[in-house]
Parts: C-alpha cells; sequence; structure tokens
C-alpha cells in the first residue's frame, strides 16, 4: 500500500478564546494533515523532532494512538519541545505565539523507506529554515530519486514576512522539487507582497511546477495546470475555528490522490473531472475540520471517507 511520508514541525498547540485557555492539543502544519490521514487508515509515516519532557511524550503518545510511526522523530536531550498559543478572534482565525528552545544539532535522523508514487510532504517556516536546510533538501532529495509525488505548502505567515525577499531563493528551490504546489493567497502575498495569483502563477511559480492550487478561504479555489485554471466554490459553513483548515486541505488532497489511484506519471495528463474530484476531497476534509477545536478531522469522518 502506498504511504504518505511528511516532514515539519511537532508542537503543541494551547488554544486561547479570549484569555481563556480552552483547549490544548498536538499539532504543527504538516502533521496536523498527517494525523487526519492516519485516521483514515493511510500509512503514515512522519520526520520531526522532540524534546525529551513531558510535552514531547504527550506528542509521541499521540502519534501512536493516531497510527502515526515515530521512528523517525528526533528524541532530543537538551533543549524542550515547542509549544504555541493560539489567540482565536471573533472570526475564529488565529493569531500565534511560538515558545521554542532547540538544541544546537538538529533532526539527526535515518532517511524513511519511500517508494516509487508515495507521497512526500512539505512545507512552512521547517522547509526553509537555514538550520535546517541541509537535512531537508536531503529528504527532498532521497524522496525525488525514489520517484516519490512530491507536495509542497509554503505556509508563509505574516511574522516570517520580514524574511521574505531572503528566504525567496530558498522558496524557488522548494518549488522546484515539487510536482504539486498548494497555497494561500496569504502566503504568497506575505512571500511576494503581490495579491494577484494569476500573476503569481505566472511569475513565479508555472516554471518551476505547473500544477498548483491555491486557497481563498470561504471564496473557493483555484487550480492552475499548463491547460489553463478552474475555480471551485465552497459551501458555507458554521465556523468554530479555522486553525487546521490549510492543512487538512492538504489531507484531503493526498487522499484524493490515494483514493483515485493517481501516480506521478498520471499527473501531467489529469483530467479536470479527475482534478475535482480530488480537490472536492481537500474541500470536504477542510470544512469537516472547522467544524470544531481539533486540528484534525475526527475519527469516525476519517474512517467513512476512505472507502
Amino acid at each position: 500500500m502506498r504511504k504518505v511520508i511528511g516532514i515539519g514541525e511537532t508542537i503543541l498547540d494551547i488554544i486561547f478564546q479570549g484569555s481563556k485557555p480552552i483547549e490544548a492539543v498536538p499539532g504543527g502544519s504538516v502533521f496536523n494533515g498527517l494525523v487526519s490521514l492516519g485516521r483514515a487508515g493511510v500509512p503514515v509515516t512522519f520526520i520531526s523532532e522532540l524534546g525529551n519532557d513531558r510535552v514531547g511524550e504527550i506528542i509521541r503518545q499521540f502519534m501512536k494512538e493516531n497510527q502515526i510511526s515515530t521512528d523517525f522523530v528526533d528524541c532530543f536531550p537538551d533543549g524542550k519541545s515547542p509549544v504555541s498559543l493560539a489567540f482565536l478572534d471573533n472570526d475564529h482565525n488565529a493569531s500565534y505565539l511560538f515558545y521554542k528552545d532547540y538544541p544546537n544539532q538538529r533532526l539527526e535522523v535515518p532517511l524513511p523507506p519511500i517508494n516509487e508514487d508515495d507521497i512526500f510532504i512539505f512545507g512552512s517556516y521547517y522547509a526553509l529554515n537555514p538550520v535546517l536546510r541541509d537535512p531537508v533538501t536531503e529528504f527532498l532529495q532521497y524522496a525525488k530519486e525514489r520517484k516519490a509525488i512530491i507536495y509542497y505548502d509554503p505556509n508563509f505567515r505574516k511574522s516570517h514576512a520580514h524574511e521574505a525577499i531572503r528566504l525567496r531563493p530558498t522558496v524557488m528551490d522548494n518549488l522546484e522539487f515539487a510536482d504539486i504546489v498548494r497555497g494561500s493567497n496569504e502566503d504568497f502575498f506575505n512571500i511576494y507582497g503581490e495579491s494577484d495569483m494569476d500573476f503569481i502563477y505566472k511569475e513565479h511559480i508555472q516554471f518551476y511546477c505547473d500544477r498548483f492550487i491555491s486557497t481563498h478561504g470561504n471564496e473557493g479555489v483555484d487550480l492552475y495546470t499548463g491547460r489553463g485554471k478552474h475555480h471551485y466554490d465552497v459551501p458555507p459553513i458554521e465556523t468554530v475555528s479555522t486553525i487546521g483548515a490549510g492543512d487538512n486541505f492538504n489531507a484531503g488532497i493526498l487522499l484524493g490522490l490515494l483514493k483515485y489511484d493517481i501516480h506521478r506519471e498520471d499527473l501531467p495528463n489529469l483530467s479536470e473531472e479527475q482534478w475535482g474530484k480530488i480537490i472536492q476531497c481537500g474541500i470536504d476534509f477542510s470544512a469537516e475540520v472547522c467544524r470544531s477545536y481539533n486540528n484534525y478531522v475526527s475519527r469516525d469522518f476519517a474512517s467513512s471517507y476512505f472507502q
């Protein structure tokens, strides 16, 4: 069975409504989507790092409960596992404060098994951080050599916008590795200071990867390929929290690739109908996670979806 392999940060999210903490859940951009995929029965491997402390143990135990292998999680003895505070506003969107204390030596883990047509997902600042660039590049080169489908979500937050010019060459390298790129309009505004996604695709993405999925919250999804552009509406929903929306959109897309048996060699020739089915999976997963304070879809939803 095909696997999904992800690399990224693992963190404990403490969620606040006003000044009151209401929930504490393991999180991280790539991690959130992998939890949903694990709940759907997809074989999942996660490459990450945690401290040898109480927070790290909570997250490792959570991974085991959700069928995510901990074999490639670096458990460092110095430093502490990262924690974030997520403050929900009146529209249920989150702003963050991060608390991190990493050791000097990081991500000392072996290469995981990757087979042809497995899916490798990466993104966020973790994939741009100069401290981690060498090991992250090693994993990307390995995934490409093994002919995995490589999926990139820049997930570039406003807090890093002041670094955008310096990080653009690394973003470019990541785009070149990717078979599919997915990002929100906010991500690319923070990177390039430009909100016209047609321009972003033409000037910054298409040359490196011509399959680009652009998400715009409740305004829908745009798909760009070498054949043109197509728009998909999203249904209105009662939103509780948007924290895991993009991460679970990614999970839905990856599940769609598996559910409809899409292989790497199929990607250049997918029909509009095939893309529509895959993107609907992303929309469904994103909508489901917005209905709760969790960073991932429920076990019942996940197990019933991948049939």
